[in-house]
């Protein structure tokens, strides 16, 4: 017997909104299946007031409220059954956000759940991972936001540790990340993969999603080193505005790519990395297993 039901996940990062809607296929004697159905991203980079201001701006605010009302009647319009809605890095350090929350609440209905980096790393670590990953190797997955970076070590199929950082992109467009984060990351990379023989990356995140996209890669196959860092170079000789019009990005991406590029070859370079793998997953996939298999709360429709 075949069973569909659908299930939202939200994820207010720093750089962006995103309302992915999933359908969860459940039938006699078959693993369950889990396809996306629709995906939405709002650029309301809210990094940009919180980490300089300390609190999001009137204007974002607004338009946060416009954004959760439209994805309340989306998710009505598809038939939703459950949700989560999960806010990460900006919304956590905002001295602001609890009282938007509640006005997120009053308007649309929609919970926002604010979470912090440790469970936001686990939800990623949740994710179908097991289908892009060789057991027998060693992995560092990076997943990098606009407000933090989460890492994971998978040895053998197993997670085996996994940390927060506070590198993301926008932070690092506005120039307010320390020398001494980027140590700690350094030391934390070093210390808990030179046990392993060889360490491979899986990176997640739309900004290497859309550097996969532009290398035309067949999925499954590995960025590598130095590919990566050619891109890199390629991209700081072209203005912003030139990598708009030149390069074809969006507006909201052509700035955040830099950044995004130098934390997954940093991370390469400290864990000795010579590819990087792109599945693109992310922590919206992360909530939507983690509901199905009811590790973290959600709200019923």
């Amino acid at each position: 017997m075949l069973k569909i039901k659908k299930y939202a996940a939200i994820d207010i990062g720093s750089n962006a909104v995103r309302l992915l809607i999933s359908n969860i296929i459940e039938q006699d004697n078959e693993l369950v299946a889990f396809k996306k159905n629709s995906l939405v991203r709002v650029p309301i980079r809210l990094g940009a007031d919180v980490f300089i201001n300390g609190e999001i701006s009137e204007y974002n605010k607004e338009r946060m409220l416009d954004t959760m009302t439209a994805f309340s009647l989306l998710m009505k319009s598809h038939g939703v059954v459950r949700y989560k809605a999960c806010a990460t890095s900006a919304m956590r350090e905002a001295s602001n956000s609890l009282l938007l929350s509640k006005e997120v609440f009053e308007t649309s209905g929609i919970k926002i759940d604010i979470i912090d980096g440790e469970e936001e790393a686990a939800i990623i670590a949740a994710t179908d991972l097991n289908t892009f990953i060789d057991t027998n190797r060693t992995y560092l997955y990076v997943d990098v936001g606009g407000g933090s970076t989460e890492f994971s070590i998978i040895h053998n199929g197993e997670k085996i540790k996994s940390k927060s950082f506070k590198i993301g992109t926008v932070r690092l467009l506005n120039d307010i990340v320390k020398n001494e984060t980027w140590l700690e990351l350094e030391n934390w990379i070093k210390e808990n993969t030179k046990q392993y023989y060889k360490i491979e990356l899986i990176g997640s995140g739309g900004n290497i999603n859309k550097i996969f996209k532009i290398s035309g890669k067949d999925v499954g196959k590995p960025l590598t080193y130095f590919y990566l860092t050619s891109y890199y170079k390629m991209l700081q000789n072209f203005s912003y505005e030139e990598r708009i019009t030149k390069l074809n990005l969006n507006q909201d991406r052509a700035d955040v790519i830099i950044p995004a590029t130098r934390i997954y070859l940093s991370a390469m370079k400290w864990s000795g990395a010579k590819d990087i793998y792109v599945p693109k997953i992310g922590l919206s996939d992360g909530i939507i297993k983690s509901m199905y298999y009811e590790t973290v709360p959600s709200v019923e429709v």
